[in-house]
């Protein structure tokens, strides 16, 4: 966009005053694809990831236009970059409450249009609704835009079958040295840097995931029309990577972009970097790879073995430009690492693989293979196979949903393949399960995270303590939802059984993990569950210490029950950290740290009448006091 323009300063040292203090901090020095990923890593922590549903009123805050034909304090449409014209009146304009699903001719309604198609990524939350690339455009050139890329059209008219009434179209694409040679859709020029920054803003928040997504094979140069290239570093085609960058150097960043990404930062809690400083595109991107493949890793080793995993290590390629290393089990590529060693798991018990590992450089060009190590994995051991949900809670009101995750597989494990995925019902009462929610980071051996509601009001948790933030469909449960924990396409845990109204067992309750149920299980079973009343909120997440690992094993057996003045506690007590009693509503009535020094009991005298819980450390026992 032209209009407003800022000064731009094309310097790594500049970061625009609009972001917090401290928060590109760790970027200073790095370039290259080093700078890339430290702003993955920057713009994906502590985000809130909100339910599409949620962003035709967001729009209010992200999207009126102040910029051209309104008052900038007393308007209430939105501005479409799909028909704005900046050189006068527009043809038609929306408000935030003319959604809708479908248009036969423009200016009848919008839709909110993924600037990256969302079938590239299968309609996945949280890419879903993410508002830095969800806008609002009209819906009958979103409709005709379909599955279309950005890009350059060709100017013989027999070619365009589109010109739209802001001289946007949809042609043959005429980008230089592209193979693709179907149809884009060109904005106008005004535009062309907003677009640019939103696709490279997806390119860093979703590394990780791109080689996931559905990218552009060049098999067929006439129907291949995405243009990622299924690269986690560069992203997108070199050519379709100079049109990026010369749409960003063309159109600067403007007043209302740096509007735009402090609004959406207030909703979503990450930014644009590329709207902060439009310098990095070329920090990261304008680079020449040489054309010499790098030289092979060497020294290939396995650190650890286990029933589930194996750790693999190796001495780096001593060449510079090098990025990363592919790793082969069995011939077949399974993962890809920036560092020198991996973890590979989801193996199976008493099974023998072999593993090579390969480097690749800025030029995705392969090296040769390293040695080939054949592992056979342990036929068993005392980690958990994999990870396990091990709290479920209910809430009074629609917000109040929370899941916690444990890792005790004796590794850190990466998220990015792991989905939660529930079950809804439709019309008719037709049940299906809607697109899922794709977690991200890593987690550590013996820690827990949760897995949040935005709208959550927990005494015990907010929004900052969790890993994970989401108004997905997954976070909407209501008592009777089947509910499971996948890695890639396969259950690995579930609340409830699938195909199933769960109310009797789901519905106004919280579900804690038995503490000696330390593995998944794809069949729900309610005896592996302490129920607990809506809203029960007790110690959610953190990193389980030794101490406490040991304690969670131990049994307690408390008497008498029911209980008029001291409840005593038989087993290994003096392990037990903390004692707390609980009432029904999960309010902590009693608190006593180290309760089993140089006794064995606990006092209740003073407790009305009534149903009790005793949490010992992560063991709690039900009791009632007369």
């Amino acid at each position: 966009m032209k209009k407003l323009l800022l000064p731009i300063i094309l310097i790594s040292s500049y970061i625009s005053a609009q972001a917090p203090a401290g928060y590109y901090n760790g970027t200073s020095g790095l370039t290259g694809y080093a700078l890339k990923s430290k702003l993955h890593d920057i713009i994906s922590e502590k985000n809130i990831s909100w339910h599409y549903g949620d962003l035709s009123g967001y729009y209010n805050q992200t999207d009126l236009d102040k910029y051209y034909d309104h008052d900038a304090t007393n308007t209430t449409y939105l501005l479409d970059i799909y028909s704005e014209i900046p050189s006068g009146p527009d043809a038609y304009e929306y408000t935030s409450g003319q959604l809708i699903a479908s248009s036969g001719a423009e200016g009848m309604g919008y839709n909110r249009e993924h600037m990256m198609p969302q079938s590239t990524f299968n309609s996945n939350y949280p890419m879903y609704s993410d508002l830095f690339y969800v806008i609002p455009t009209d819906a009958k050139i979103n409709q005709l835009r379909s599955n279309y890329p950005y890009g350059i059209s060709t100017t013989v008219p027999a070619n365009i079958p589109y010109t739209f009434t802001n001289t946007s179209k949809i042609g043959r694409s005429a980008i230089p040295n592209l193979p693709y040679t179907g149809n884009v859709y060109e904005p106008i020029d005004e535009f062309k840097g907003d677009v640019a920054r939103s696709l490279l803003y997806f390119a860093v928040r979703y590394e990780g995931k791109l080689g996931t997504f559905k990218y552009n094979t060049n098999a067929n140069p006439a129907s291949d029309a995405n243009a990622l290239d299924g690269t986690e570093e560069r992203a997108f085609e070199p050519a379709y990577m100079a049109m990026l960058l010369q749409w960003n150097q063309q159109d600067p960043v403007s007043q209302r972009e740096i509007d735009r990404n402090n609004a959406v930062y207030a909703i979503q809690k990450n930014r644009n970097p590329f709207i902060d400083n439009p310098g990095w595109v070329n920090i990261i991107w304008n680079q020449t790879p040489d054309a010499v493949a790098p030289q092979a890793p060497s020294n290939l080793t396995t650190t650890q073995t286990s029933a589930y995993f194996v750790n693999l290590s190796w001495s780096p390629s001593p060449d510079a430009d090098v990025l990363g290393y592919k790793v082969y089990q069995n011939g077949t590529l399974v993962a890809a690492t920036k560092g020198t060693s991996i973890i590979i798991d989801h193996l199976t018990p008493s099974t023998a693989y072999n593993y090579t590992v390969k480097a690749y450089d800025s030029g995705y060009l392969i090296s040769p293979d390293t040695n080939v190590v054949s592992v056979t994995t342990l036929a068993s051991d005392s980690y958990a196979k994999d990870l396990f949900v091990s709290k479920y809670i209910e809430g009074s009101t629609n917000g109040n949903k929370a899941l916690e995750i444990t890792n005790k597989t004796g590794h850190p494990v990466n998220l990015s393949d792991y989905r939660l995925s529930i079950q809804l019902q439709g019309s008719g009462n037709n049940l299906y399960f809607p697109a899922p929610f794709e977690m991200e980071g890593t987690v550590q051996d013996n820690e827990t995270f949760v897995v949040l509601n935005p709208s959550a009001t927990f005494s015990c948790y907010t929004k900052e303590q969790a890993k994970l933030v989401t108004a997905a469909p997954q976070m909407t449960f209501y008592g009777y939802n089947y509910i499971e924990l996948r890695y890639k396409f396969s259950t690995v845990d579930a609340l409830g059984v699938v195909g199933q109204n769960n109310s009797s067992v789901l519905k106004d309750v919280s579900l804690y993990r038995k503490a000696s149920a330390n593995q998944p299980t794809n069949t729900f079973n309610i005896s592996e569950w302490d129920s607990y009343p809506i809203d029960y909120c007790q110690n959610l997440g953190g990193t389980l210490s030794t101490t406490e690992l040991i304690t969670v094993n131990k049994k307690f057996i408390i008497y008498p029950n029911p209980v008029y003045d001291n409840l005593f506690v038989n087993g290994e007590t003096e392990a037990v950290k903390t004692a707390q009693i609980i009432d029904l509503s999960g309010k902590v009535i009693y608190t006593e740290k180290d309760p089993f020094r140089s006794k064995k009991n606990i006092s209740v005298q003073t407790l009305p009448r009534g149903s009790y819980f005793l949490r010992l450390d992560e063991q709690v026992h039900q009791f009632i006091k007369k």
